[in-house]
């Protein structure tokens, strides 16, 4: 029978493990130990304004800091933020930093810092693009203080910049922040808890970060991405090993300490070991998402024809295959969240070949063949695309699969040339749950063009109901403009909704000790015997 467990907020959002978090000032300096994971992919990309991949996300934690976070509980607290006032129209926030803040170089962090990382972020996050919309202008005080001044009372400031996941805003040096935001930066230069040892960077093998000695954190107990982020060991090492087996081994070996996303199909095993903890923390979605700037998925016929050729219950029983893992679920938002709904226009969880073929008819599909990428190496994604690639058949398509590894999809989904000049038609993707509780931070509802989220939807009304939603005071007003969103967003073919799942992590009893499970992965107050 299909379990109805619900996604819960607190799932969501993630939870300290059964390690109780010690305030910054009693703990004990970090012992000179290495702390080795396995990472969900590959880390190729190591701009994390450029793109939205998970392990590059996680790679900006180690990095560097950003002004607000999100604690266990979804609340955004400060984190390089001393103090901040608004005034009493609403219109003016006023920031000043803490102190102490300084860059991996010694240089100290400043409100020009700050402002260039902001400029550079909102560039290319679906948040920021609005709050800066609504900005009339964002300047310094004075060296450690900075203010926005807004045309309008925004009352989505403190959710913007304490954002999470997806595209964080992470403060780097200005010289670094000015680099175009459709170039990668050059350096990897923060002010976080960790350095990033450049000159021991092996892609496709490893990523190491040390203990950034000179780094000062907050006085509170760590909690999801805000509070003390106190290193407790003086080595980190990402270590890639595409195979699920040989994670596994390797985990129950010793040879490493902890697997972010544990291979399905060893969960059950992981689960009886006793001496693996296996923690459910991250709840999220799949989604299929499509290339709109180019043929065929320009016509939003076809991609209405794709979406009703997708079957979530088959797609999760391959991938998933473990029910107490997943569930079918036709939201944008997580269902079981407030702005959940059930209001799709035409889809249902069954697939509809019949009607997905008429659409394809009207709309004058020769059979060219969609691109469709497939990341071979990522556990949690790997076994969607070729059966997505079956269904897609089903509904009247040609597919042509292409594999390669989670960091060549990151890194080929940003070309915009045609599929068959090196481009692509659509991917498959999972995004955490906490992105998609707000169609403001969910990068996929973006339909802003070419200055969106991969894929570059463009819809005008799509864009006016997602300003609306910025500007909404109550929850009834949110929640009705919330499935307006969701709706225009399935009329005009976004993406294609894939079910929900739990991303389960794994590590070794006793080898760890202060792990901070959640949606977001982050290693600072992990400690080794």
């Amino acid at each position: 029978m299909k379990p109805t467990r619900r996604l819960a907020l607190s799932s969501i959002l993630g939870a300290t493990l059964a390690f109780a978090a010690v305030p910054a000032s009693a703990q004990s300096p970090a012992a000179a130990s290495t702390f080795r994971l396995v990472p969900t992919s590959e880390l190729k990309v190591l701009d994390p304004t450029w793109t939205t991949a998970v392990v590059t996300r996680n790679h900006g934690y180690m990095i560097y800091d950003t002004l607000f976070g999100t604690d266990a509980k979804g609340k955004i607290q400060p984190q390089m933020v001393e103090s901040f006032t608004t005034s009493s129209d609403g219109k003016t926030w006023t920031f000043k930093l803490r102190p102490s803040l300084a860059f991996h170089d010694g240089k100290p962090v400043t409100a020009e810092d700050v402002l260039a990382s902001l400029a550079r972020w909102a560039k290319r996050d679906p948040m920021g693009q609005r709050m800066y919309a609504a900005m009339a202008k964002a300047e310094a005080v004075s060296s450690n203080s900075f203010r926005f001044i807004f045309n309008e009372p925004y009352g989505a400031v403190l959710e913007s910049l304490g954002k999470p996941s997806s595209l964080v805003p992470f403060i780097m040096p200005k010289r670094m922040a000015d680099t175009p935001a459709d170039q990668q930066v050059s350096e990897h230069v923060g002010s976080g808890p960790y350095t990033f040892k450049a000159d021991e960077f092996r892609p496709g093998e490893r990523t190491v970060y040390l203990k950034n000695e000179k780094y000062v954190p907050r006085a509170e107990a760590p909690s999801g991405t805000t509070g003390g982020k106190v290193v407790k060991v003086a080595r980190v090492e990402w270590v890639v090993l595409k195979d699920a087996q040989t994670q596994v081994n390797a985990l129950v070996n010793g040879e490493v300490d902890l697997l972010e996303a544990v291979p399905f199909e060893h969960y059950n095993a992981l689960k009886a070991n006793n001496r693996i903890t296996v923690a459910e923390a991250a709840g999220g979605q799949y989604l299929l998402r499509f290339n709109h700037l180019v043929p065929p998925f320009n016509d939003v016929r076809v991609r209405q024809a794709a979406m009703l050729s997708m079957n979530q219950e088959a797609l999760l029983k391959t991938q998933v295959g473990i029910p107490a893992l997943y569930k079918t679920c036709l939201s944008v938002y997580p269902c079981g969240s407030p702005l959940a709904s059930n209001k799709t226009p035409g889809l249902s969880e069954k697939p509809q070949f019949s009607k997905a073929k008429e659409l394809l008819k009207a709309a004058g599909y020769k059979g060219q063949p969609v691109v469709l990428l497939h990341a071979t190496d990522n556990s949690s994604l790997a076994k969607l695309p070729p059966l997505v690639a079956q269904l897609l058949r089903q509904g009247g398509f040609v597919v042509d699969l292409k594999s390669m590894d989670w960091g060549s999809v990151v890194a080929r989904r940003a070309k915009k040339e045609p599929a068959d000049q090196g481009g692509w038609n659509a991917f498959v993707t999972y995004w955490g749950a906490e992105d998609a509780l707000s169609p403001l931070n969910y990068a996929p509802l973006s339909a802003n063009g070419e200055a969106g989220w991969f894929g570059w939807a463009s819809d005008e009304r799509l864009e006016q109901l997602r300003a609306s939603f910025a500007q909404a005071t109550t929850d009834a007003e949110r929640k009705k403009l919330g499935e307006d969103i969701q709706f225009r967003a399935y009329e005009i073919g976004a993406f294609a909704p894939l079910g929900e799942l739990m991303r389960p992590m794994a590590y070794r009893k006793g080898a760890i000790s202060g792990v901070l499970a959640g949606s977001t992965n982050v290693y600072w107050n992990v400690s080794k015997p």
